[in-house]
């Protein structure tokens, strides 16, 4: 089963160039590869954001995905109160199929969110992201429809592999990404966002044989909020909906935060919940919280027709957020999840 798999992914790999990009469970804890207005928006001076994913794991390496992004507010002493302009840097390694097929990306974040009221409560931004993407095929680690033979596979034989050689297996390419945000707030105290994205907006174009796609646009709908449901309780909810050229997915879900040191200004708050990837995984979610700091670990179990080949083991994923900020100051509520 292992075998037919990776045969598998070797031909997805090699004639749909145009799928899904790579993504997290946990989406809310990578907020520049969600949307690049996300860029600063968030209550603290500096916020550090790391993301492991180890997908398929019954399978050798079939999509392992790490990502790492830094974001700030700057010019603070310029931008009227209440406004918000961030600057980001952050960088996504995704290798499929055994490390057939590698992908590096480093961005550049811009936004700029605009206060609609006087308190800063309500606020309503933009975002944009510069890519540049390297994507490396290595041939000698896949295996072709044309090599089977009676006794087996002849790997090294197939017909495509000089087609993809004289075509280069490293493919260079700049990316354009934005997307629009709004977050707001009752009282200071909860929060609630809406946002859209879109990725690829110029459609870049790779070929390893002799066709050329362009990469079709990531589309993405999401929002959330956190609602205070009692004095040491909060309710953390999100959704998000992406489509990218005839792939769709839908993942909703929602996490409740105990307060377990019962200090409302600097809480230790455990994180218990579960998201739901519609006809496809269960996502349970745990985590803590303490002194700026988030820990989450999260387990695709799958429910598809795929868990026959997958034993139901969808993937692990591990996410890391630290926010710096003055222990005596208390901004506005930003989007946590």
């Amino acid at each position: 089963m292992r075998t037919l798999l990776l045969f598998s992914l070797g031909i997805f790999i090699t004639s749909t160039l145009a799928a899904q990009d790579p993504h997290f469970s946990q989406f809310f804890a990578s907020p520049l590869t969600l949307n690049p207005a996300f860029t600063g928006k968030f209550d603290g001076q500096l916020r550090l954001a790391a993301n492991h994913r180890d997908q398929w794991p019954s399978i050798p390496k079939a999509y392992v995905t790490t990502s790492a992004s830094i974001d700030f507010p700057v010019l603070n002493a310029v931008v009227p109160q209440g406004d918000v302009f961030g600057l980001g840097i952050s960088g996504v390694s995704d290798q499929s199929a055994n490390n057939a097929l590698k992908l590096n990306y480093g961005s550049l974040s811009l936004s700029y969110h605009k206060a609609l009221d006087e308190d800063g409560y309500n606020t309503i931004g933009a975002g944009f992201q510069g890519t540049y993407s390297s994507m490396n095929l290595d041939v000698s680690k896949l295996t072709f429809e044309d090599e089977l033979r009676q006794n087996g596979f002849a790997q090294g034989t197939s017909q495509d592999i000089p087609v993809i050689l004289a075509s280069g297996q490293k493919q260079n390419y700049f990316d354009i990404n934005a997307g629009l945000l709004f977050s707001g707030s009752t009282d200071g105290e909860n929060n609630y966002y809406l946002g859209a994205s879109a990725y690829h907006i110029n459609r870049p174009k790779v070929n390893y044989t002799d066709k050329t796609w362009d990469l079709k646009p990531r589309l993405t709908i999401h929002g959330g909020g956190s609602i205070p449901v009692g004095s040491a309780v909060s309710l953390n909810a999100s959704i998000i909906h992406q489509i990218q050229n005839k792939a769709s997915e839908t993942t909703i879900g929602a996490a409740l935060a105990l307060n377990a040191n019962g200090d409302l200004n600097n809480p230790t708050n455990v994180l218990i919940g579960s998201w739901v990837r519609l006809k496809d995984a269960i996502i349970p979610y745990i985590g803590l919280e303490f002194n700026g700091l988030r820990i989450g670990a999260s387990y695709d179990v799958n429910v598809s027709s795929l868990k026959a080949a997958t034993g139901s083991r969808g993937g692990s994923e591990f996410s890391l957020i630290y926010i710096k900020k003055d222990p005596q100051y208390k901004g506005i509520p930003c989007p946590k999840f």
